[in-house]
C-alpha cells in the first residue's frame, strides 16, 4: 500500500473512532456505487450520514476539508441515492465532511451538512 493510501486508512480509522466516542454508529465503510464510494455511512438519532473524509499529512497545499471537490460531491450524492434507495431508508439524511490533518499533532474537525 502506498504511503498516501495509508494516510488515507489511517484517517478514516480516526475518524471512525471520532464519530463512535461522539455517539454516532456506524453502518457501513467504503460502501462502493459503480465507481463511486462513500467513506463512512453512519447513524445518529434519526438521521442518517454519508460521510467524506479527507486526510492529509502536509498542510502546505491547504485544509483537507478544502480537497473536496464538486464533482466529488455529486459522486457521493450519487451513491447516497443508491444506498437510500436500495435501503428503503425515509428519514433524514445529512452530508458531511470530516478533516483529518495528521502531523506534530492529530487534529480532527467534523463538518456537519457540508456538501450541497
Amino acid at each position: 500500500m502506498s504511503e498516501h493510501n495509508e494516510t488515507g486508512v489511517k484517517g478514516e480509522d480516526l475518524a471512525v473512532d471520532f464519530l463512535e466516542r461522539n455517539g454516532y454508529e456506524i453502518l457501513r465503510r467504503n460502501f462502493r456505487f459503480r465507481r463511486y464510494e462513500i467513506d463512512i455511512i453512519a447513524m445518529r438519532g434519526d438521521w442518517l450520514l454519508f460521510i467524506e473524509v479527507k486526510t492529509r499529512s502536509n498542510l502546505d497545499y491547504g485544509e483537507p476539508e478544502e480537497f473536496v471537490l464538486t464533482e466529488q460531491s455529486r459522486r457521493i450524492m450519487q451513491a447516497a441515492e443508491d444506498f437510500i434507495f436500495t435501503t428503503n431508508w425515509q428519514g433524514h439524511i445529512r452530508f458531511d465532511i470530516i478533516s483529518v490533518a495528521i502531523g506534530e499533532y492529530t487534529e480532527i474537525i467534523h463538518f456537519e451538512d457540508a456538501l450541497n
